[in-house]
């Protein structure tokens, strides 16, 4: 029998270790550093604890909290601390389940007798976690059949629920985060397994070694959560929370965090009169005051022109439809949970529309198509309605009702490649005229469970994205089951001015529709063939688009997207004419313009201006009205200038009050 094996890191290197050695072995054969920081390993692809003997042969990556497996490994482990300390704080707590997420993890717990946690009780449980953390208590595995497991679980509802999931087949992602499958089902324990004060949780992990290895985290925030997320089940409190490799780097977390709150595009559009959220009128549905209306407008007024120059024809589509449209298309098989209920009305049922999509093959299917008329390219800025829960509602964010800037294109596959790199190319241009340079695309693959049509049909269109990503040089990483239920999709992420990303432009490639609808165009050789639907958002919604624009801008737009692009001050009663002349002037000259009479001391007008985020506030007096000139406060310069002619601002506004091309 030999003595020794040998593994092979990421690098090529081959290494000898003794027979049975482990994960940290191998770290602390490389160097004292990386056996401090190793977290956990990655052995022949798959994610293990560190104290798993390797076996000869293996390729073997350490993995440190400077990566993203050693920052998603902190997070659940953190998450395990959350939940040992409520357990323990509140004995007799049901727990749920607690993944990491981006930048954090959470936690979905329920209390004994009804308790409920308030934001008052973080603080509480903060410091039984520091505790934990300083004892530096080790995560030690242990499996278990699935007999044992549904005695060893009995009193634990929902971790009994979840074995009972797997084990019949109806597992769903969450479910496996908990438990790999029913023969071997894996718990950890903090600390002596033999001690009836033990924390145990049951989990796949890995884990770090030991909580000594945490530390730098903040829990947030306590929210309801339906259990699986159904209103019908139990509702549980989610406790929030945030971990990193150092204090260093939560600490910036932190203040990127405040600086968001600053940004919070729900009270700056309140805070600048752009729109709000009548409670009469129900969660997700906002009325647009004047102001944010006229933004709005802009946005849109600019997304008709390029598409108007890019060859697309407009069209208008009604706000709901009979039932046997949603059935053909699919949705009331595949999204009928994300629709709202239908109304029965003549016989019939008809449905809001949550989507725009078959509303635009029926255009197409109203006559007989050529090859001469492809590519058609149709655009509607059509208003959608999709039921989303009540909690995950998040203002323009995610609304039940918004519009979308929905362009289907109908081409044949030939038309394909120089389509979707055309429409990547417009996607990029717009975003770029809205302020927005920070590119990342993301490629969605064929959802395993939730999807119609042909694999080859998949493949095809999985591979003519990836050709158009490809050939415009984005960058993008690809979301494995991530598409839509009809085919595979590109959304473009944007970063923002705080370093936020956001998901608003999407590309999909749909050979399924056109099947489904029957669809067909007469080819130059005479026969029948099958088109290509391409479904194309460019904002993503109008509402969203808006929402991260106010956010990115921190409410002080470009001045081509301000409601009001110069305010006009006169510093008395006196000038109240001249600054209306200037007024008009500006007016005629393309820009938005008011004046703010003098009822109020200059200081007040010129600081409510500037909490309005004006572009320009300009002061007008007696020098001013002598020489007509204007005394500029531009935003963002804390000196004003004196003494410029009104006709040498009204040239320096014109362009930036005009916006891109």
């Amino acid at each position: 029998m030999p003595d020794s094996i040998s593994v092979e890191l990421l690098d090529g290197s081959k290494r000898r270790l003794g027979v049975g050695s482990s994960a940290a072995d191998l770290a602390a054969s490389i160097s004292p550093r990386l056996a401090s920081e190793a977290l956990i390993a990655v052995v022949d692809g798959v994610e293990q604890d560190l104290n798993v003997a390797l076996s000869d042969g293996s390729t073997v990556e350490i993995v440190t909290p400077q990566s993203e497996a050693g920052l998603r490994t902190i997070r659940h482990s953190t998450a395990h601390v959350l939940a040992q300390a409520v357990v323990d704080l509140y004995p007799g707590t049901q727990l749920a389940v607690g993944p990491p997420i981006e930048h954090g993890f959470y936690y979905d717990v329920e209390l004994p007798d009804g308790q409920a946690l308030c934001e008052g009780d973080l603080e509480r449980i903060e410091a039984r976690m520091a505790e934990i953390i300083a004892e530096d208590q080790p995560f030690v595995r242990h499996e278990l059949d699935a007999e044992e497991a549904e005695a060893f679980f009995a009193g634990d509802i929902y971790k009994a629920e979840i074995i009972e999931r797997v084990a019949s087949g109806s597992a769903t992602g969450e479910d496996v985060g908990e438990v790999a499958d029913a023969s071997s089902i894996s718990y950890y324990a903090n600390g002596d397994a033999d001690s009836d004060s033990t924390f145990r949780d049951m989990c796949t992990g890995p884990h770090v070694p030991s909580t000594g290895r945490l530390g730098a985290f903040k829990l947030q925030s306590v929210a309801g959560a339906y259990w699986r997320g159904d209103v019908s089940r139990p509702m549980l409190q989610r406790v929030y929370g945030t971990a990193w490799s150092s204090r260093k780097e939560l600490k910036t977390h932190l203040q990127m965090l405040a600086e968001a709150a600053k940004r919070d595009h729900r009270r700056l559009a309140v805070d600048l009169d752009l729109l709000s959220w009548p409670e009469d009128l129900g969660p997700g549905l906002a009325v647009w005051h004047p102001k944010g209306a006229l933004v709005r407008k802009l946005m849109e007024d600019y997304s008709r022109k390029r598409h108007e120059q890019d060859g697309y024809d407009f069209v208008f589509t009604p706000h709901l439809a009979k039932s046997v449209l949603w059935e053909t298309s699919g949705h009331l098989d595949f999204y009928a949970d994300s629709m709202y209920p239908p109304m029965e009305l003549d016989g019939a049922s008809y449905y809001p529309k949550p989507m725009n999509c078959p509303f635009h093959v029926m255009i197409y299917r109203s006559g007989q198509r050529s090859y001469r008329d492809l590519p058609l390219r149709l655009f509607e800025l059509g208003a959608v309605y999709r039921y989303e829960l009540s909690g995950a509602v998040h203002g323009l964010m995610r609304s039940r009702g918004f519009t979308v800037d929905d362009s289907h294109i109908f081409c044949s596959q030939e038309d394909i490649a120089a389509e979707l790199a055309s429409l990547l190319d417009f996607v990029l241009s717009v975003l770029r005229a809205f302020g927005f340079d920070d590119f990342v695309a993301k490629l969605s693959t064929r959802p395993p469970d939730k999807s119609v049509g042909e694999d080859e049909l998949w493949s095809q269109a999985t591979e003519g994205l990836r050709d158009a990503l490809t050939a415009c040089g984005l960058e993008y990483a690809v979301d494995e089951g991530g598409g839509a239920f009809y085919g595979p999709k590109i959304d473009v992420d944007v970063g923002d001015a705080i370093g936020r990303s956001w998901q608003l432009s999407t590309v999909q490639l749909d050979f399924n529709l056109p099947e489904r609808f029957d669809l067909e165009y007469i080819a130059a050789d005479g026969s029948r063939k099958r088109p290509v639907m391409i479904h194309r958002a460019l904002f993503g919604s109008v509402e969203r688009f808006f929402g991260v624009l106010l956010e990115h801008y921190a409410g002080a737009f470009p001045t081509w997207l301000a409601p009001i692009q110069a305010s006009v001050l006169p510093v008395a009663a006196v000038h109240t004419d001249y600054a209306h002349s200037v007024a008009a002037r500006l007016r005629g000259a393309g820009a938005r313009v008011e004046v703010t009479d003098a009822v109020e001391p200059l200081g007040k007008r010129v600081r409510n201006g500037k909490v309005e985020k004006i572009p320009y506030i300009l002061v007008v007096g007696d020098d001013d009205v002598e020489n007509d000139t204007v005394g500029v406060n531009r935003r963002g310069q804390n000196a004003p200038q004196r003494d410029v002619p009104v006709a040498e601002f009204a040239d320096r506004l014109a362009p930036e009050a005009a916006g891109p091309v």
